[in-house]
């Protein structure tokens, strides 16, 4: 997480005190891990955003910032300069965006719980880049009828499995029309897997060219058998720690995504699917492959070059 993020969090939740927030936190997180279609907004009193601001907004922060850096660096001509963050909560995503890219201009959230917009628009409001600063936080309900406005990039973190079923591809294809570029994350969990390959399937049907993580734009590999999901690291803070009853300094979330764009580009040649396992003279990678296979790659030092690489390669990274 950016230190002006923390401390724009620790400056906001400093009134709150930890045996306020844990038992709420505990909700959330159950609510968090059951899943399924929410009838009415999660977040519906200030206890609610601030204890999701405190234990989830830094976890959605570290993933996008995973996701977005990882298109970025595969297609280094992406230069949006308008972004629409769809059920944004308090705009974790903003944040990441504008780290990836600087020169965006325009920054819009779509979400329906006021108190998250309040908190989300107070958390920016003293943020260095301008377009943090000047953010649209914009009541809006995703259903049948929703139209969304245009934007270079649209992001939807961690909603597709609060939506009924039968809206999800509606929501899909609207990002699509809207956004050259569309970005979807979801648990890391097989549930969250099979909601990102259906809005997988959806955009390359509609003629979209997947950005990242996949290497291809042929069917999944892991499809039935296994599912396609990544860590990124989330450093706690010290109320973070304190609301989840927490001793580490860290946690990883785990995510499954896809980054789709209107515009053609280059592919990774393989992603690395898991951690990689390494044990003294070589290393065993477990990759997704550029011609739609999953493979399991050993390297040994009698390939110098590839064996360098393989003991830096991480889970989630591109693999040549």
């Amino acid at each position: 997480m950016s230190e002006e993020l923390r401390r724009a969090l620790q400056d906001e939740l400093t009134g709150w005190k930890p045996a306020a927030l844990a038992p709420v936190v505990e909700r959330l997180s159950t609510r968090y891990r059951e899943g399924g279609a929410a009838s009415e907004p999660i977040l519906r009193t200030p206890a609610d955003v601030g204890a999701y601001a405190a234990y989830r907004m830094p976890a959605t922060y570290a993933a996008l910032r995973r996701v977005l850096g990882e298109a970025a660096a595969q297609r280094p001509d992406l230069a949006p300069r308008t972004l629409l963050d769809v059920g944004g909560g308090t705009g974790a995503a903003l944040w990441a965006a504008v780290e990836t890219w600087p020169g965006l201009t325009s920054l819009t959230v779509l979400e329906q719980a006021e108190q998250a917009r309040v908190l989300g628009a107070r958390l920016v409001a003293g943020a260095a880049h301008p377009a943090l600063r000047s953010a649209r936080w914009v009541r809006g309900v995703l259903g049948p009828a929703t139209t969304l406005p245009a934007a270079d990039v649209a992001t939807l973190s961690y909603v597709l499995g609060e939506l009924p079923e039968p809206l999800r591809d509606e929501v899909v294809d609207e990002l699509g029309r809207a956004a050259d570029t569309v970005v979807v994350v979801e648990p890391g969990t097989p549930a969250g897997y099979r909601r990102v390959l259906a809005a997988r399937d959806r955009l390359i049907a509609s003629g979209r060219s997947v950005a990242a993580p996949c290497p291809h734009e042929a069917a999944c590999p892991l499809a039935g058998a296994d599912w396609c999901h990544f860590s990124a690291r989330v450093a706690r803070t010290a109320l973070h720690r304190q609301v989840k009853s927490a001793t580490l300094g860290h946690e990883d979330e785990k995510f499954a995504y896809v980054v789709a764009t209107r515009v053609p580009g280059p592919h990774a040649a393989n992603r690395v699917l898991r951690h990689p396992v390494r044990r003294k003279g070589m290393a065993r990678l477990r990759l997704c492959a550029g011609d739609g296979t999953a493979v399991d790659r050993v390297v040994s030092k009698r390939d110098p070059d590839a064996y360098r690489a393989a003991r830096d390669v991480e889970w989630g990274d591109p693999w040549p």
